[in-house]
This record gives C-alpha cells, structure tokens and sequence, in this order.
C-alpha cells in the first residue's frame, strides 16, 4: 500500500518560524510583535504619558516586555479581563560586562549562563550574537549578527576517551566561546558589535547581548509533521497570543496579551510576572475608562488568565520519565497542565474555562501531569494568579529537547493553540 503523506495547514506554522527567526532576543521579539500589532490598528502607549478610555487596541512595551489590549465598543470600568500570558526570554549564553577573554592564540567571549540551557545542546553549534546596546545619550539600539561568529568547541574524544560514558561541563570553564584567531586584548568585542549596529564605539555604555543558533527552524520529518526551531519555549506562546488578539474584532471581555521577560530566572524584575507591570496596565486602563478602586477591583474578579508554556511531549526513548497514565503526544493539540501542589495554577473550575474555548472552537486538547517520582517546573501561572488574584490556567504546547538550543514541536499543535487562545479571548 503506497503512503498518502498527512496535509495540513502550514501557514500559521510557517509564520511561526519567522516570528522566531526575527526574535533571537526578547527585545528583538517584542520588537517584531510591536510591528505586527501597529499593522493589526494597535497603537503604542507611553507610560509616562495620560491614557484615554476609548475603544481600540493599544500596547505597552518595555525593555524585552509587551503588554497589549484591545477595549471593545462599550466596555465599562468594571468589564473583567481574558489575558493570555507567556514569556519572551530562552535559556541562553549572555555576555558579561568584561566580554573579551581568551588563551593559546584563540579570541573568546566571556558569557554567563542565563536561565536553565540544556548544555551540551550549545556545544559545536554556529552562533550568532543579538541584544540591545545602550547608548551614552540614553537610547538603545537593536543589533542582531544573524550569521556564524561563536563556537564553543567540544574537546575531541581522543583528549577524553570516556567522554561518550558521560559528559560533565563545567560551566566556567567549558562554556566560553571562541571567536577568531589572536590575543585577548585585540578582540574588543563590542567596538565590533557596536560597528554591526552602525553606532560608534565610544557611544555605547552598556550592552544586553546573547547568544543564539544561526540555523533557522524547518519542518521535519516524513511529511514534514514536525517543526524543529530556536526557543519555542516560549516564542511560540507569544506567536500564538500575538495571532489570537489581533484576530479578535468583539469581545464580551478586554482581551490582553502578557509576553513578560525573565520567566527561565524566576520572573523577578521590573520586566517579569512578578513585577507590577501587568498589574499597573489593568489599573491604568480602568481607570481611563473612569473606574476607581471598587471598579478595579470588579473587573479583577471576574479576570481570567490563561497561562501558555510549553511543556514535555513523552519522548519515546525514555518513556519512565512520564507520568503512565498522562501520555500527551505532539499534534494532539494544546495540554491542559495540572499540579495540585501549585507548580501550576489550573484547579477544576480554570478546567472548565478551558475546557468550554476548545469546545467551542472545535480544538481537541490533552492534559499534562508529572510523573510523582520527578521534580515538576513551574511557570508564569503561580505567580499571576498569586500576585493579582485571578483565576489562572496553565496550557501550554507539547514538545521535546526543552531548554536546547534547537527544540521539536508538533506543527499541527501552534495553529491549535492560537486557536483555542482566539475562542478564549472573544468568550
């Protein structure tokens, strides 16, 4: 019997993809989804400045954050909030302050690790290098060297015949990337980047810069049922919200997208969910519209947010490191995550929630629980529901290699989130 090869559409997932390849940093990636919101009506609000109460969509962006909203016609002080929350940042290698090292004629950049980066994952890859640079006039500018320029080599096997019994990297040692032939005091990193972002040397008093792999994301497999990219954890929620609100064209609600920095190093920071951003905008904007503190606190009650992160699809070559009876698998559609010791915020009732959007738009959806034997992560969804007492929903997409340099996710699976994102922003 000849195969059929399985269809599908690829057009939400191919957007994907170059909404990933355009954000190698968070501020790279609000940048994109900023752009993508003015072509969609939304305009950019300063915090600085006095914000009106009427209908339309509307956006905040700080730093490697954005926050956008849309009012409805009609929308009152106390109309209650659907938020989709999700975070821009990746585990990574981030340049230290002192970037230019090196030894044994070779250039190297001092880097820290940011986050929790699957190791060896960074290892014999083609890096680039994208941030922001701070400027002596108060400005910053993007800069993104999208083509090979690190390497962090790996020590041959001939230097270490049990390396193949298991790989320990220190991570000071071990870590540090190469990047031409020379002294250390000849390398000067960052007159080099700073020529990159056309801005001159002298100008430039600070720098935000990571690490990332060149190798832009394709579809694999058979059919091509698969998608293999860069930090789908978590620019893949953050896609998916982006498509969601700027489909949405009536809500019985104000819908919102909360794409926060510093998720993967505990969200502490002016940027991160458990900074007051989100909540000073939701206080903002009702108050535009004229509410008070009793109005505030009206719409906060009836709040619901949905919590979107990837999380762990069974791998098939260790199938003991999951949970027996919760097998979810890529293409299934989203994953419903529970943790009743409030790794994640789901209960019965934010089930239900979810339950009732995917219901709605026709979305199948799959549910997540670790197995009791391993340690469970935790995500922006705690952290909301604690900080602003709101009922929060943990979803997310299922994938494999989480935290590497290159992760696998079903291609089916983002067009079904942003799906059901869509069903719960507009009901």
């Amino acid at each position: 019997m000849s195969h059929q090869p399985r269809t599908f559409d690829r057009s939400h997932t191919a957007d994907l993809a170059s909404f990933v390849q355009a954000g190698p940093s968070p501020y790279h990636a609000v940048a994109t989804a900023a752009d993508r919101l003015e072509r969609a009506g939304f305009h950019r609000v300063a915090e600085t400045e006095a914000w009106e109460g009427g209908s339309g969509g509307r956006y905040v962006l700080r730093g490697g954050a954005l926050i956008a909203w849309y009012v409805p016609e009609g929308a009152q002080p106390q109309t209650p909030f659907r938020v989709v929350g999700a975070h821009t940042d990746s585990p990574n290698l981030r340049v230290k302050p002192r970037p230019d090292m090196g030894k044994a004629g070779w250039r190297q950049v001092a880097v820290e690790l940011y986050g929790g980066p699957l190791l060896n994952s960074w290892l014999d890859r083609d890096l680039g290098l994208a941030g922001r640079l701070s400027l002596r006039d108060g400005t910053t500018r993007l800069v993104n060297i999208d083509r090979p320029l690190l390497r962090v080599a790996q020590l041959a096997i001939h230097l270490d015949r049990s390396v193949n019994d298991g790989l320990t990297l220190d991570k000071q040692r071990h870590l540090q990337p190469l990047w031409g032939l020379g002294d250390a005091e000849d390398g000067d990193l960052i007159a080099f980047v700073a020529a990159e972002a056309g801005v001159a040397a002298d100008d430039v008093t600070g720098w935000d810069l990571m690490t990332h792999d060149v190798q832009p994301p394709a579809f694999l497999g058979r059919d091509g049922e698969l998608l293999a990219s860069p930090r789908l954890d978590n620019l893949l929620s953050v896609h998916a919200g982006l498509a969601a609100l700027t489909a949405v064209t009536d809500a019985a609600h104000i819908p919102v997208l909360a794409a926060f920095d510093h998720e993967e190093t505990g969200s502490e920071s002016d940027t991160g969910a458990n900074g007051p951003l989100l909540g000073n905008i939701l206080e903002r904007s009702v108050r535009s519209r004229g509410g008070g503190y009793e109005e505030r606190l009206r719409a906060l009650a009836g709040t619901v947010c949905l919590s979107s992160d990837v999380s762990h699809a069974v791998h098939p070559n260790y199938p003991e490191r999951h949970d027996p009876t919760h097998q979810p698998r890529a293409n299934g559609g989203p994953l419903l995550k529970t943790n009743v010791n409030q790794r994640y915020a789901t209960d019965g009732a934010g089930r239900a929630v979810f339950a009732a959007a995917c219901e709605r738009a026709g979305v199948p959806f799959q549910h997540f629980v670790s197995n009791n034997a391993m340690p469970c992560g935790t995500t922006i969804g705690p952290i909301t529901a604690a900080r602003h007492g709101i009922t929060t929903i943990d979803v997310g997409v299922p994938i494999l290699s989480m935290h590497s340099a290159r992760e696998l996710c079903g291609a089916d699976d983002p067009h079904l989130l942003a799906t059901a994102l869509h069903s719960f922003l507009t009901n």
